[in-house]
């Protein structure tokens, strides 16, 4: 399985609208396609959203994600989600085998 976290600083005037299309219609389209979403969890004072995201399938995490971002499904959100994100930082992650 392949993660990845993603930190999004987001508009503070839209942190609601936010956390309400991201559950309505990002999570459930990453589900769709293929990935696992651990989280999210907010930082509301920081205007913060934080959640991670999996996939495990043999074209790796790269390819499915701009597969997301290509969908139809995904072009449809209108207006579009990533309006409200004013920045992002992400890190790849590996599991740890603990046996």
């Amino acid at each position: 399985m392949e993660w990845q976290l993603r930190i999004y600083d987001i508009d503070p005037d839209s942190f609601d609208e936010w956390v309400r299309e991201w559950r309505d219609h990002v999570a459930p389209l990453r589900r769709a396609l293929g990935f696992e979403i651990v989280g999210p969890w907010v930082e509301r004072d920081a205007t913060r959203f934080v959640w991670l995201l999996g996939y495990d399938g043999l074209d790796g995490f790269e390819e499915a994600d701009d597969r997301y971002y290509a969908s139809a499904q995904r072009r449809a959100l209108e207006p579009d989600p990533a309006r409200h994100i004013r920045g992002i930082e992400t890190r790849m992650l590996r599991d740890v085998d603990t046996t």
